[in-house]
């Protein structure tokens, strides 16, 4: 082998989840079986079976209609190993034993099979029906949880002072933080006077949030060739419909 190529040999890791490099991650899959973000899959070696993840009941199917809320995801078993990315983004591993997190559903990559999810709404009064509404994925029980950011995000306390930031930029918080919606509406506001911040979600409690250094991409969307085409896109593409 080339030995400029030598520093991307696939990780010797021996664990479900283990980070090729900080923007891919490799899981095996004959150690876990896993949940993962509809196109995330960018290869794989061995026996792998791809499923529908399915919306998770009645009860989150109607949620995710109504509330918009949820990323398409699909189901990987097997004896092979599958790398995960989605657009090159930061990949940060976390691990709950019987416990909780929430987060952003745009900010998932994959998490343990084993893990619940629901859609929860963010708290706020009346700010919060001014806001239309804010809401969030919990995943609870145990096993590990891959998110991505886009860049390195900063790590905060939420524990010694109110704690703030842009609903776009919260990536994931600890179960033991409170949130609610603040918002900044005034005259200013509606004559373009205002500080274009007039949303905000507020963690409160012993705990803490992690929150990438931007406000989020606009994800590509899938051609209408891609989605009818042969091959494994078009497969893959079909499993989210």
């Amino acid at each position: 082998m080339d030995s400029t190529l030598a520093e991307f040999q696939e990780t010797t890791s021996q664990d479900a989840f283990a980070l090729q490099n900080h923007k891919l991650l490799k899981v095996s899959l004959d150690q876990v079986t896993i949940q993962s973000r509809l196109g995330s899959m960018v290869a794989y070696q061995g026996d792998v079976k791809f499923e529908h993840a399915g919306s998770g009941g009645m009860g989150k199917l109607l949620k995710k209609a109504v509330t918009g809320e949820g990323v398409k995801l699909m189901k990987m078993s097997g004896s092979g190993e599958v790398f995960l990315a989605v657009q090159a983004q930061d990949i940060h591993l976390l691990r709950i034993d019987n416990d909780e997190l929430n987060c952003n559903s745009s900010n998932i990559l994959a998490f343990d099979a084993g893990i619940d999810w629901d859609i929860r709404r963010v708290e706020g009064g009346a700010a919060g029906m001014m806001s239309g509404g804010l809401f969030n994925l919990s995943l609870k029980g145990t096993g590990q949880i891959a998110v991505v950011s886009d860049g390195p995000p900063v790590l905060l306390q939420t524990g010694g002072a109110p704690t703030f930031a842009d609903p776009q930029a919260a990536i994931v918080w600890s179960s033991g933080v409170k949130t609610s919606v603040k918002t900044d509406v005034s005259f200013k506001t509606f004559t373009g006077r205002g500080s274009g911040e007039s949303v905000q979600m507020a963690f409160s409690g012993d705990g803490w949030v992690l929150v990438q250094p931007s406000e989020g991409r606009i994800e590509t969307q899938i051609s209408d060739s891609n989605k009818s085409g042969g091959g494994l896109g078009g497969l893959l593409s079909g499993l989210g419909s």
